[in-house]
């Protein structure tokens, strides 16, 4: 049996253990064994992390933007410095492909390197005021403590965003890592610690899943905590949401999809079947922005439906430690009963399966459903598994009405030849994503990302991210003596 790694907290820049000696074990959901030994903090951790954070924000606000631009690109090559670590951590604790934890690090490298470009771009402006000799401004300022909570299924890419761009904004930071990933989420603390952050500036929580309420709630109510940023499922983004709400704290929230992809009859099928099979099936599924709607017009349909068959029949599960094949395991048994769950119902109300099926383990196989109407589970659930639902649309505006159909709306595409015909129909889309010819999966640093509706509100990355991250200020300068009316 191999030995599990150990995890221990961050606060103040030093390792701890959790005050009470708790820990947890996360097992590697292929084999059963120990894949992390962490530290199951207590409420006492959490405060201390916070009141780390607290004290090392002033000096960290005050840093000139060179410097921590610096900073960010030495943590950039110190993440990628621990290469083999990361995709160790990612496939023992998260059962993912070497491909997908090497994307994830070159993803999340870049996005730390575009914070670190931002760093001089958080300017300001000069406002013309009506009053004689004033001059007003509007300042962009760090608020503080942000608590970054994130999730297992793109682990860098999403622990990096979570701290990169508040790092960058002159913001102290608390990562609060997911319980199925603590030692992926641990070497991106390490990775920034090891590039020369101040002690404080950067604080990791790890946590034993029954305690997750209880850690989140007390790091949300902590007096330091001026915003947080959560990646993960609606459900528990409402809870986060309701309980920063009652301290009036700003939340920025990335929460679950059902991506559309819609593909009309001038469409290039060869190009849409490779772009829906890669969002349905990339991470086995398990990607906020993975394609769980194929809509299709019934002019094409049958046409589309052979060529996606034999891609997706094509696309082999297997261990991932093997590296042989382009689909590997879901997260644990819980994704396999929800995802045959969703193939029962559909199949027992009458859809088909062009290919794959259910799973006894977590080795699950490409599976594509074929119509798939609005009385199944499958056509409103986010799967977050390697299952798609393919529906058919009697002509554009019928696909427009099944795409906008769904609590959901962060990200979405459609398939055509006419790209100013594509552009229309994306503006009619309700998602905060949209791509025309391309896949429902895609990301970049430096653009807005996140969504509408079920699927969150706020945004990261880029410029967006200065917004989410700082606070606007109405500061003004009087050049003259004032004239007031009493």
């Amino acid at each position: 049996m191999t030995e599990a790694a150990t995890v221990r907290l961050s606060i103040g820049g030093a390792e701890a253990d959790s005050t009470d000696g708790r820990t947890y074990i996360r097992v590697n959901p292929i084999t059963g064994e120990p894949a992390t030994k962490a530290a199951a903090a207590s409420v006492a951790d959490a405060n201390a992390a916070a009141d780390a954070a607290e004290a090392a924000f002033p000096a960290w606000a005050a840093t000139g933007p060179n410097a921590r631009r610096a900073l960010l690109n030495k943590a950039a090559d110190a993440l990628e410095g621990h290469a083999d670590d990361f995709v160790a951590a990612m496939m023992s604790e998260t059962g993912s492909t070497e491909g997908w934890a090497r994307f994830n690090l070159m993803l999340a490298a870049g996005m730390v390197r575009e914070a670190a470009a931002i760093t001089t771009q958080i300017g300001g402006e000069v406002i013309p005021s009506d009053h004689p000799g004033r001059i007003a401004m509007a300042l962009r300022e760090p608020v503080g403590v942000i608590l970054g909570i994130a999730p297992w299924n793109a682990p860098i890419i999403l622990g990096v965003r979570a701290i990169a761009v508040p790092l960058a904004c002159g913001n102290a930071v608390i990562l609060k890592a997911s319980e199925i990933c603590p030692r992926t989420h641990a070497l991106i603390a390490g990775a920034f610690q090891e590039a020369g952050f101040p002690a404080g500036v950067v604080n990791l929580v790890t946590n034993a899943p029954e305690d997750a309420g209880e850690i989140v709630g007390a790091l949300i109510d902590h007096k330091a905590v001026r915003r947080i940023n959560f990646t993960g499922s609606t459900a528990v983004g409402r809870i986060i949401a309701k309980r920063a709400a009652g301290h009036l704290k700003p939340v920025l929230l990335e929460l679950g999809g059902k991506a559309p992809l819609i593909v009309l009859e001038d469409a290039d099928l060869d190009e849409a079947v490779k772009a829906a099979a890669f969002g349905a099936f990339m991470n086995q599924g398990q990607i906020c922005m993975s394609t769980e709607r194929i809509i299709v017009v019934d002019a094409i349909a049958d046409a589309f439906a052979e060529k996606f068959r034999v891609k997706a029949g094509s696309m082999a599960c297997g261990d991932p430690r093997e590296g042989k094949t382009p689909l590997g395991a879901v997260v644990d048994q819980k994704t396999v009963d929800h995802v045959n769950g969703l193939i029962d119902d559909a199949l027992g109300k009458g859809a088909t399966a062009l290919t794959g099926g259910k799973s006894e383990g977590v080795l699950m196989c490409a599976t594509v459903i074929d119509g798939v109407t609005g009385d199944m589970n499958l056509y409103r659930d986010e799967s977050f598994g390697p299952v798609v639902a393919m529906i058919r649309a009697k002509d554009e505006e019928d696909a427009i009405r099944l795409a906008n159909d769904s609590a959901y709306g962060l990200s979405a595409s459609v398939f055509t030849r006419d790209t100013a015909r594509g552009l229309r129909v994306a503006r009619r889309i309700k998602s905060g994503i949209c791509h025309v010819n391309g896949s429902t999966v895609s990301d970049e640093p430096q653009m807005p990302f996140g969504g509408v509706g079920d699927s969150g509100y706020g945004r990261f990355g880029g410029k967006a991210g200065i917004d989410s991250f700082t606070e606007l200020r109405w500061v003004t300068i009087a050049t003259a003596p004032g004239h007031y009316p009493i």
